[in-house]
């Protein structure tokens, strides 16, 4: 895994503690939870793009 397909993985989980953390102590946002999806699905095709 290169370094900066690393580094998005890192990024990826630190967004999704930072959301969690945000529901949990203020309410849910649609946005927040849309954009780590996001997030999230552009850290696989990385992912999967490095693997070909």
């Amino acid at each position: 895994m290169s370094g900066s397909t690393k580094a998005m993985g890192i990024l990826t989980v630190g967004a999704l503690v930072v959301v969690t953390a945000y529901t949990a102590a203020l309410g849910s946002s649609g946005w927040l939870w849309f954009g780590w999806v996001v997030l999230g699905l552009v850290t696989v095709a990385m992912i999967a793009s490095r693997g070909n």
